[in-house]
This record gives C-alpha cells, structure tokens and sequence, in this order.
C-alpha cells in the first residue's frame, strides 16, 4: 500500500477539522458585525440567543483579570495543547474513530480561540443558551467543539475501561500477540 493511501485518511480528518475551524472563525466575523454594537438575535424564544461578548480569560469566564500576561500564557498554553493533540492523532491507530474524530475537533476548537486570542487579545463569545432561570455561559463554535471532542474522548476511556472498544481494537491486539 502506497504511503498516501496510508495516511490519506488522516488528511480527511485534518480537512474537516480546518471545516469547523472556518465555521468558528466565519460565524465569529458574523458576531462581530452584526451583534458586536448591542444587536441581538433571537433564534428560538426563552432558549436559544446570540449575543456578543468577548472573553479575556479561559472557559467561563475564568481569569479574566490577568491582562497581557495572562494572555500570552495562554496563547503559550493553546499552543502547546494544540501540539499535544497533533502527537496524539498522529500516534493514533486507524481503528479508533471516536478517538480521531474528537482530535479533530479539539484542534479546530483550540486553533479557533487560539487565532482569536493571538489576532484580537480575546476570544469572541455570542452563543446563549437558557433552560428557564438558568442561562449556560455564552460561548462560541470553537468551545462547542472543544467540549464535544473532550466528551468523545471521556466517552473513549470509558468504553476502553469496560472492554467495549471497537472491532479494529481487538483485531489489532490479537495481531500483536500472534
């Protein structure tokens, strides 16, 4: 088998993670024009709103306070991350899915605030999500998919530790042992 047959998969991935990434990045241009000046929309009643609002700090608005410094770090932290995530993919086998799925989503979430992050010194929050009282912190498509990626992950370790991996899992391991 030809060396690009091999890894032509992985480019699949890497492809629509730069997808979700253009999505992040397109639907926070959005935000930015039409919301940024105190618009906002109402997508479905008492549930679903964008509204703008930026983000200096980490996940929920967390460390807000730190100023360049703080930004910096974590444009630091971001690109490490995204680092780890790559050597992760890369190292992963063929068979596992879930797991190459949730790489490709975490990279467009981190590479998505990272640009953000390092282009405007914040990230760009418009999402709103409200369960009766209860209002969701604002986010945007790159925290969407960071957290969906971290589920699929957590999902992974789960089902690994209950011996419920897939076919190609076992396959591989009996291989192995041949």
């Amino acid at each position: 088998m030809s060396e690009e047959h091999k890894t032509g998969w992985r480019a699949a991935y890497l492809l629509a993670a730069a997808g979700v990434y253009m999505a992040d990045q397109a639907s926070k241009a959005w935000a930015a024009r039409r919301l940024r000046f105190g618009d906002s929309v109402t997508v479905v009643e008492r549930f679903l709103y964008f509204d703008y609002a930026t983000n200096d700090g980490i996940a929920f608005g967390q460390l807000q306070e730190g100023g360049e410094f703080s930004r910096w770090m974590l444009v630091v932290l971001a690109a490490l991350a995204t680092v780890a995530v790559l050597v992760y993919f890369f190292r992963t086998p063929r068979a596992e899915d879930r797991v190459l799925g949730a790489c490709a989503l975490l990279l467009a979430g981190i590479a998505g605030n990272l640009t953000d992050r390092v282009r405007l010194g914040h990230v760009i929050d418009f999402v709103e999500v409200h369960l009766g009282s209860f209002q969701w912190p604002t986010f945007n498509v790159a925290d969407a998919a960071i957290c969906v990626g971290a589920g699929l992950l957590a999902l992974d370790i789960i089902l690994e530790g209950k011996g419920v991996r897939g076919k190609g899992k076992r396959e591989e391991a009996e291989g192995a042992a041949s």
